[in-house]
């Protein structure tokens, strides 16, 4: 039998057997050199060793737009005078007479040296990594030697947070061995803490699947060392996800009778129930969960949305009922978007939102325990996440089915395929800033395009040429001659095809992040099936690490699979 369908365990008991090294440890700090200096209001500065290190947290920084932020400077500059010794803290009193320029200076050098190594130095620090990763990055889960997703502690460090985090610049303090808390199997060898120090707890849970735990301090939320996504347990529980997606498939329809019955209940709580879930169904929104004030960014789900983040629109651009929505969702990436929808949703909205301020909740009487409370009823295992898993996956499939020409070479559909995953990402509001390099590669694929363009008409010169000299000799020589030329045609016009291909997916892409969906949305069989249906190789679509990640896919499903 595969690895992928061993025997089952007891609900609920996740491993029988673990066994691992424990985490590895952030080595210590290293002080500066003598001669790169803090200096304070224009003089040098010896700052003690704590202090000192905190500092080049934010020296490393200084080109990042992050420091010139008002929050970030303000949280950095609190949290590391608590860390001063108290004749630090009666001399530095402010942010601006802080002059960094030289430490960020020697980190600046330190790197462009490391990228400067000759290849043996370079290969030298490549098996020392590869050395750690040996000795630390492998446990045994049940008899089967399996690799481990992040075994190393996070360094310390300054939060960055995403969007504009009220808690950026904060100082995210060293993990010690005090924190940690072991998880392993009773038998098996249980893992030495670094020589000094000792654990914080070891315990014994088979019930859960991470290996070691702490929590951070800035968020207080607990971090966890887990496996590999190329681990049989992760595979398993991304095959359950997509199982648990294909059958929303068969009660969708139900699912939808439902709520729009529910757009006319007596009952409020029901008619926002009823909203909430037809948009979480044909917009793919998020959820979201209730969230501590002050403690995140502000950022909202469908549950949590407010007054002020719609707009309702009887008329515009010449469709109806229109929704015009603008807020911030996960990660502080902007959501917005104009749709037109069904008359009974827009007059329950204007319902929602009679008599209220912008600041007030639009569905008062709702929260996403209530709803996922009712998906479990109407189906077991479905909550609002599994509606945006299922529209991705089916997204995909119907628009490989409509873009797909069997005609086209491999160039042709893959750009299909990357066409269809784009659709996907905007359902699901993938965004990406455009990358820096984006115009400079642009710009060199152009040049190219450009040069093989001229080759292109060069060769037609060319065959043109060979074609006369044919027609006067009738010589079979330059018969033979004729074919040659043509058959370079022919690759130079492939090749300027294949280049314009690939300015066109560029281009389509430079705003939309396709990974998250390929790698959390979308389940794998959809692209192995069609990869197996066109003869397109796996690894033009798949990376390695989603090669991996997706082994249980690439080993189950044949070119009929059907989502």
């Amino acid at each position: 039998c595969s690895r992928w369908e061993e025997e089952k365990k007891e609900d609920g008991v996740k491993w029988m057997q673990l066994e691992h090294r424990g985490p590895y440890f952030v080595p210590p700090y290293e002080p500066l050199p003598k001669d790169v200096q803090f200096y304070y209001d224009g003089k040098p500065l010896k700052l003690s060793l704590a202090t000192e290190e905190i500092a080049t947290f934010y020296a490393k920084m200084l080109d990042h737009e992050y420091t010139t932020k008002e929050i970030f400077q303000n949280n950095f500059f609190h949290d590391w005078r608590k860390e001063m010794t108290s004749e630090e803290q009666e001399i530095i009193k402010d942010l601006d007479k802080c002059d960094f320029g030289e430490i960020h200076k020697y980190f600046v050098d330190k790197n462009e040296a490391r990228k400067a190594l000759p290849k043996e130095e370079k290969q030298k620090l490549k098996e020392e990594a590869d050395k750690i990763q040996e000795e630390y990055g492998y446990c045994i889960l049940d008899g089967h030697r399996e690799k481990i997703g992040n075994f190393k502690t996070e360094p310390p460090g300054l939060f960055r947070g995403r969007g504009e985090h009220p808690k950026m610049g904060m100082l995210k303090k060293r993990i010690m061995p005090e924190d940690v808390i072991i998880n392993c199997s009773k038998d098996s060898k249980i893992p030495e803490p670094p020589e000094g120090h000792k654990w914080k707890e070891v315990r014994f849970d088979n019930t859960v699947t991470w290996l070691a735990s702490w929590t951070e301090n800035i968020q207080n939320t607990l971090k966890y060392i887990m496996l590999n996504p190329s681990s049989k347990l992760k595979g398993e529980k991304d095959w359950q996800k997509y199982g648990v997606a294909r059958r929303l498939k068969d009660v969708v329809h139900t699912i939808r009778a439902q709520y729009r019955k529910d757009w006319k209940s007596k009952e409020i709580k029901k008619r926002q129930r009823a909203v909430a879930l037809y948009f979480i169904d044909k917009l793919a929104l998020r959820a979201g969960n209730e969230k501590e004030e002050g403690e995140t960014a502000d950022t909202v789900g469908c549950c949590s949305l407010r007054v002020e983040h719609i707009q309702l629109h009887p008329q515009l651009d010449g469709q109806e009922h229109v929704v015009e929505f603008d807020f911030l969702g996960k990660d502080s990436i902007r959501y917005y978007n104009k749709v037109s929808v069904e008359k009974p949703v827009f007059k329950n909205l204007q319902l929602f939102m009679k008599n209220k301020d912008p600041s007030d909740d639009l569905f008062d009487h709702l929260n996403t325990t209530f709803l996922n409370k009712h998906l479990q009823d109407l189906m077991d295992g479905l909550t609002a996440k599994v509606f945006r898993t299922y529209n991705a996956s089916i997204t995909l499939q119907e628009q490989l089915k409509a873009l797909t020409n069997p005609e086209d070479n491999v160039a042709g559909k893959l750009l299909s395929y990357n066409r269809a995953n784009r659709a996907v990402a905007i359902l699901c509001n993938h965004q990406r800033s455009i990358p820096k390099t984006f115009a400079r590669s642009m710009q060199v694929l152009q040049e190219k395009i450009d040069a093989k363009k001229k080759q292109v008409e060069e060769a037609q010169e060319e065959v043109k040429k060979a074609e006369d000299e044919f027609k006067d000799t009738k010589d079979a020589k330059a018969e033979v001659n004729v074919e040659k030329k043509k058959k370079l045609l022919k690759r130079l016009e492939e090749q300027l095809a294949r280049m314009n291909i690939q300015a066109t997916d560029k281009e389509e892409n430079k705003q939309i992040a396709l990974g998250t969906s390929k790698l959390n949305y979308l389940d794998p069989r959809i692209t192995v099936a069609w990869c197996k249906k066109f003869g397109i190789p796996i690894e033009k679509v798949y990376n390695k690490t989603q090669r991996e990640k997706f082994a249980w896919a690439i080993d189950m499903a044949g070119e009929d699979f059907e989502f």
